[in-house]
């Protein structure tokens, strides 16, 4: 049976769309494409479907994946002790390339893996991804890639690396054409990363755990001084969130360092 539908024809759209809709149901695996890397998603509500991506890229339960929200109203309803520094930064720049690690609300029926009680968020700025997360709700994402390769940058690739783990490729052509390549890889499309966990307890900072095609100049702009500084070694974060990625974007990028995908090994998982 094909997997790979693309999006550029209006029929294989129509197809693609259905078929991803009701792979997500089931908990199964979709690959969508995002506005940095191509990202791996599952319900996130569904434990099974979250293993499922987590044994798919070669990880565990300590690289939890990124979720990938469809509008800020979704903010308030999966995350909570939001500053306002964080609001602001997303009215800046989502849809885009930031994910924003948070606490989660408390009373959230999923489990993602060992977050300790936070969650990387990021609504991405790609029309298909938010056409599909528009009918599912919020989806775990995380690069698309096998822990320890590049994040794929289209649905080709996706498909050479996870092949049959995945029910449905939504190819929406090149991903990460938008941005420049300045984070912390050559290369690298990867979705910036802003943690706000620590922000009640730390003089009210917000701090940056992983550089991406967002930059530090742009988000100082946005959010002055509730930047903790560059080389402020207390981060919020522990390392393996921080190396986790979108949406995975590379999730040595996206995991919930990720999304993510981003949605490299994204991640946040990388958030794509």
């Amino acid at each position: 049976m094909r997997r790979i539908y693309d999006c550029s024809v209006d029929e294989e759209y129509t197809a693609g769309m259905r078929l991803a809709r009701s792979a997500i149901g089931r908990g199964a695996l979709v690959v969508i494409p995002t506005d940095t890397v191509y990202g791996i998603a599952a319900d996130a509500f569904s434990p099974e479907a979250v293993q499922k991506l987590l044994d798919a890229k070669g990880r565990d339960r300590q690289s939890p994946p990124p979720v990938l929200i469809p509008g800020i109203p979704t903010l308030d309803a999966l995350a909570q002790d939001i500053p306002q520094p964080v609001r602001d930064l997303v009215a800046e720049f989502w849809p885009g390339g930031l994910t924003v690690l948070l606490k989660a609300q408390p009373s959230l029926a999923w489990d993602l893996g060992e977050t300790r009680g936070t969650v990387a968020l990021r609504m991405p700025d790609n029309k298909i991804a938010l056409d599909l997360l528009s009918e599912t709700g919020p989806l775990a994402v995380s690069s698309a890639n096998v822990t320890g390769s590049p994040s794929a940058i289209d649905a080709a690739g996706a498909e050479k690396m996870l092949g049959s783990n995945v029910a449905v490729y939504l190819d929406g052509g090149v991903a990460g054409l938008g941005y420049e390549s300045v984070g912390d890889r050559p290369g690298d499309t990867s979705s910036t990363i802003v943690d706000a966990t620590e922000f009640a307890t730390n003089g009210g900072k917000l701090r940056i755990v992983r550089n991406g095609v967002i930059t530090r100049a742009r988000i100082e702009a946005v959010i002055g001084d509730a930047l903790a500084a560059e080389n402020d070694a207390e981060a919020g974060i522990s390392a393996t969130q921080a190396n986790g990625s979108t949406a995975n974007e590379s999730t040595a990028n996206e995991s919930q360092t990720d999304a993510a995908a981003e949605p490299t090994d994204e991640g946040a998982t990388a958030t794509p």
